[in-house]
């Protein structure tokens, strides 16, 4: 009774098997070719650049969690993916009934780039029709035609993302041309996410660390907001950006790394957190392919050097998701490598015993897969090729598996 029950079982396994054995397939991993998503790996999407054989790409920033150092280090010694202009999306249409003429940046929504890892953003404010408005400008004047949407709209997104993660820290830079008197701490009060905003007594101007990123979660003040307005500081208690960060002058990804003019030098040991700009001065989709793949990783190098050995916290890019490689994403990675553990990649710190001794990074292993069932067959005219192989292929497994059946039933 127990053998026969015994091969009952052996015979439900093969049989499983044989469902499955002629449909595997292999995940790709990062910069392998696909058809589709269902082609790659987990973190992985299909994407084409314009005239480019589609490749797997990374779907989002690896999270802090899966460091090695977890939330317990400086916030400095962090670096973010930050989107640049990151609410003049592609496909916007405006409440105002016009069509908006200015530049596009970036191609999804404030929520969907929060999922997907980043988390600074860069948002130009102005006044218009008696509210603060997400805008471009023609010189430094805000238009029905420019805008994109009232400022209150992507801080509730901000806050509903908060509020649904608990241990994520977000950094806002506002390009801030609102001169009416706490209209924007109003707005930030009005949305929620006063409540999450990080003191500026807690802000070090000595060149001494932030606090960690686990006190930040802990005293849940998880928000940090700069202003480009000086009074603001003094008269909103929101920080002035130039007394807390270094930034090198934008529009332009040429290999140079010189500073903004209102930044400090790029050198000042007293700002302890960086902010690199790269990205063209004219938006392009096309282009932005090119701008952030090998390139990339040569300009953090470039600016590493120019300021003296230091690497960047923060990543402000155009199009953050395109690349003809490995992208905006592996680039955090190498900065929070080098951030943490002197290391090209965040990966090579696990297992660290102190700056510059790296773990091997190995390429990940692609995974199986089982494909979704096959669509109907569709009658092919006389004289068709069939698919000859793929058939040849399902066939032989399928005669392997009734072979295991065979030799199943005769050791009984």
């Amino acid at each position: 009774m127990a053998s026969r029950k015994a091969l009952s079982l052996l015979l439900v396994v093969v049989a499983g098997l044989c469902l499955i054995c002629g449909n595997v397939q292999a995940l790709g991993v990062a910069s392998d070719p696909c058809t589709t998503d269902n082609d790659c790996g987990q973190g992985l999407y299909c994407f084409s650049c314009d005239g480019a054989s589609p490749v797997c790409a990374i779907d989002s920033a690896t999270p802090v969690s899966s460091f090695s150092q977890n939330y317990s280090l400086p916030f400095n010694k962090y670096a973010w993916v930050t989107t640049h202009n990151a609410y003049a999306i592609v496909g916007e249409t405006s409440i105002l009934g016009v069509t908006i003429v200015s530049q596009k940046n970036q191609e999804d929504s404030i929520t969907s780039q929060l999922n997907k890892g980043v988390r600074g953003l860069m948002l130009d404010i102005y006044e218009l029709n008696g509210d603060i408005w997400l805008c471009h400008s023609v010189y430094r004047q805000c238009y029905d035609f420019t805008a994109f949407r009232p400022l209150n709209t992507t801080l509730i997104e901000i806050e509903a993302f908060l509020t649904a993660n608990p241990t994520e820290v977000i950094t806002i830079f506002f390009e801030d041309y609102v001169n009416t008197t706490n209209a924007l701490t109003t707005a930030l009060t009005a949305t929620g996410l006063s409540k999450y905003m990080f003191p500026l007594a807690k802000m070090p101007t000595d060149g001494s660390d932030w606090p960690t990123v686990s006190s930040m979660i802990t005293s849940n003040e998880r928000l940090l907001v700069f202003t480009s307005n000086r009074n603001k500081q003094a008269g909103e208690g929101i920080a002035y950006q130039w007394n807390y960060v270094l930034e090198n002058q934008y529009g332009t990804v040429a290999l140079t790394c010189d500073r903004r003019g209102e930044s400090a030098l790029l050198t000042d040991k007293t700002k302890t957190l960086f902010l690199q700009n790269y990205f063209p001065t004219n938006p392009n989709r096309t282009t932005a392919c090119l701008d952030n793949s090998d390139n990339l990783s040569k300009a953090l190098n470039v600016c590493s050097s120019a300021t003296g050995n230091r690497w960047a916290n923060f990543l402000a890019v155009d199009y953050y998701q395109r690349s003809t490689s490995k992208g905006v994403f592996k680039a955090v990675d190498t900065l929070n490598g080098q951030l943490q553990c002197g290391c090209e990649d965040i990966r090579a710190c696990e297992g660290s015993t102190g700056p510059g001794i790296c773990s091997v990074v190995t390429a990940p292993v692609a995974t199986p897969r089982t494909p979704p069932p096959p669509s109907p067959p569709t009658a092919l005219p006389p004289g068709t090729p069939s698919s000859a192989g793929a058939l040849s292929s399902s066939f032989s497994a399928l005669v392997v598996c009734l072979a295991m059946l065979l030799v199943a039933h005769s050791t009984h």
